[in-house]
């Protein structure tokens, strides 16, 4: 029997607002394809299973601190927020390595429908978008995440102030993490590019009068593709694995 449903549904929402702002911008869950009733009621449901194991944290600081709770609800927001963002950047990342990747082997066919978003995207980085964000949720990459939004009661608690210059070291490092990760996921296909379209220049120095980069235009798509058989499965592998390292250790 709940004695105190105002305490009870305040500590519910004050739970919600950290684990609704983290789904809110969490890859796969953030989906445009995902209706909005879906994503709240997701999000209210894994509130109230988590509510219990945090009952002890959550509920003392709520009760009878009505005059602060929009305080403590801002807060919450942004702390769930950020725990999100770091996740949202990593995948974004994968994005960058797929558009990279499409222009070093001359993929440069026009943009089509988005699989996550509703902006228009190439073929290719779809594929491998769509491929590492289904291998993270294959890999239960939200289990983790959760997992660190319950633990983050103990290094964020519930009604404090976060610190906003450890909260932006936080982010600006999971940048860095992730563009040097896919540029080195990107590093065969660029490495490619600059050696085949060397070597088309130096082939064009030789006979000038042959347009030979609109010759050499089908070679250089017909290896990338082939580079990209024989790796995506190493790429999307190595994102995955990595992912585990770039969140914990942000």
């Amino acid at each position: 029997m709940i004695t105190d449903p105002e305490g009870t549904v305040l500590a519910l929402f004050a739970c919600f607002c950290r684990i609704g702002a983290c789904m809110m911008v969490l890859p796969g869950f953030s989906s445009a394809r995902l209706p909005m009733i879906v994503r709240l009621l997701a999000s209210v449901a894994i509130s109230m299973a988590i509510l219990p194991v945090l009952w002890d944290i959550i509920y003392p600081r709520v009760s009878g601190t009505q005059t602060a709770y929009i305080q403590l609800v801002f807060t919450e927001f942004v702390i769930g927020t950020m725990y999100g963002l770091i996740a949202r950047f990593y995948v974004l990342g994968l994005q960058f390595a797929g558009s990279v990747l499409s222009m070093a082997i001359g993929f440069s066919a026009p943009g089509a429908g988005d699989i996550l978003e509703d902006a228009a995207e190439n073929q290719l980085t779809n594929l491998i978008s769509f491929g590492g964000l289904m291998l993270l949720f294959a890999m239960d990459f939200h289990h983790m995440v959760f997992r660190a939004l319950i633990d983050s009661y103990t290094a964020m608690p519930l009604g404090g102030i976060p610190d906003s210059q450890k909260m932006l070291i936080t982010l600006t490092d999971t940048l860095v993490t992730t563009f040097k990760l896919m540029l080195r996921l990107a590093s065969p296909f660029i490495i490619f590019g600059l050696m085949f379209n060397f070597a088309v220049g130096l082939i064009n120095k030789l006979a000038p009068q042959i347009p030979v980069f609109f010759i050499s235009t089908p070679y250089l798509l017909m290896g990338g593709l082939f580079l990209v058989y024989l790796s995506i499965a190493a790429l999307v592998r190595q994102f995955a694995e990595f992912f585990p390292s770039v969140f914990i250790g942000s």
